[in-house]
């Protein structure tokens, strides 16, 4: 067998952190409608990569869920991961009811991927994301790194973990 079937092709090795970042807790999903995994299992892989400790809830979520999760695990950040083009609704939805809760509704929100079906409104859907509750919204194609420098920037706001 040649040498070149035997190593590991550069694009398939872990990409080396960044920077060393202090570890969160990302509680990771999609939005109700959305049934898409893969994205899931990618953004995770990621931040893992990058020493952060991720919960993936996994794709369909019910707002009361995630509102639950959130509620008992105490994240750094919720992040929100569309694929299926109603990533707008499903966040408004999922904003409203973080946002509504005396206990959730200081803990960072991202939300990315496919916020629409078309790019017809979408200035529009990321100023309502924002105004429901969302720190930072991401259109697809977004590089990923951004994701990593807003998360290596918050707080920890777990306040065991803060105090040990």
């Amino acid at each position: 067998m040649s040498p070149s079937r035997t190593a590991t092709p550069h694009a398939l090795r872990p990409a080396a952190p960044l920077e060393p970042a202090e570890s969160r807790r990302v509680l990771l999903t999609t939005g109700s409608s959305d049934a898409h995994t893969w994205n899931l299992v990618h953004l995770q892989l990621l931040l893992e990569e990058h020493g952060h400790s991720v919960l993936n809830l996994g794709p369909c979520v019910p707002e009361q869920l995630l509102v639950d999760t959130a509620q008992l695990t105490r994240p750094d950040l919720v992040v929100l991961s569309s694929v299926n083009g109603h990533g707008h609704l499903d966040g408004l939805r999922a904003a409203r009811a973080l946002r509504a809760d005396r206990t959730t509704r200081d803990i960072p929100m991202v939300i990315g991927g496919l916020l629409g079906i078309s790019p017809e409104g979408a200035e529009q859907r990321t100023a309502e994301l924002l105004a429901a509750g969302f720190d930072q919204v991401h259109p697809d194609g977004t590089d990923p790194s951004v994701l990593l420098a807003f998360l290596a920037d918050l707080p920890v706001l777990c306040t065991e973990r803060a105090a040990a």
